[in-house]
């Protein structure tokens, strides 16, 4: 009995040996190898929807990049194609997203094509290809304590929450998606995660119109000044918006 228990808790110790091997290093070397591979392989695709949205964005350009908090919180540019143009109103207002998506850009997105410049990020080491989605930078002083551990690991192009409703998913649930996957990171799960993702893509399934149109039932948006503020002045500080 007693040398079964030890085998046990030898087993336990070398299982969680492997998975901190996997996530400080294998993981990344990973990445790195199959984000080259991936942008030679696809680089004819990214040239081709680069001339066609150039065109079709009106002079708008054809790649996007936003400031995104990454591993442990670090501000980087993520880069995605550009699906809509920047036509404006007789006020010099945005049009709305919807008047601004190109058809090129509703296919571009539908088939997650906008997503495949992320390669370079991957490539640099902002991001990682299985991981939880890099969201806006105001949200880091809305974080509980929960909710930060899903800084823990690099940002992904892909990741569980997505494979489990995408966009469609409301914040809550996301987070607790997110932070599950940051306990149980492996390389079974990211093959799992990553086969679910490509399933997903073919069928069309959990495709949401980005970031801003996601549902809001912890009631962020209302904060959104006020923690976009926070960010930029680079003051320490969190918004207690459970008060509320």
């Amino acid at each position: 009995m007693a040398s079964h228990t030890r085998g046990r808790r030898l087993w336990k110790r070398l299982k969680a040996i492997i998975k901190e091997m996997y996530k400080n290093f294998f993981k990344r070397f990973i990445d790195f190898t199959l984000a080259l591979f991936g942008l030679i392989c696809v680089s004819p695709i990214l040239l081709v929807v680069t001339i066609w949205l150039h065109f079709a964005n009106k002079g708008a350009g054809a790649f996007f990049l936003q400031k995104r908090p990454g591993l442990h919180g670090k501000i980087f540019r993520i880069v995605k194609f550009k699906t809509m143009t920047d036509e404006r109103d007789a006020n010099g207002d945005l049009l709305p997203d919807n008047d601004r998506l190109t058809p090129i850009g509703r296919l571009v997105r539908s088939t997650s094509i906008d997503e495949l410049p992320q390669l370079v990020n991957v490539l640099i080491g902002d991001m990682s290809l299985i991981g939880p989605r890099p969201l806006y930078t105001w949200f880091l002083p809305m974080y509980d304590e929960f909710q930060e551990r899903r800084l823990d690991v690099r940002p992904g192009i892909t990741g569980w929450a997505q494979v489990n409703g995408r966009n469609l998913m409301p914040y809550s649930e996301k987070f607790k998606h997110d932070v599950w996957y940051v306990e149980h990171i492996s390389f079974a799960l990211d093959l799992k995660i990553l086969y679910m993702t490509v399933i997903n893509v073919f069928k069309h399934e959990d495709i949401g119109n980005g970031l801003e149109n996601e549902p809001d039932d912890l009631g962020w948006y209302k904060y959104e000044k006020e923690a976009q503020s926070i960010v930029d002045q680079g003051i320490n500080k969190k918004i207690n918006w459970k008060k509320n």
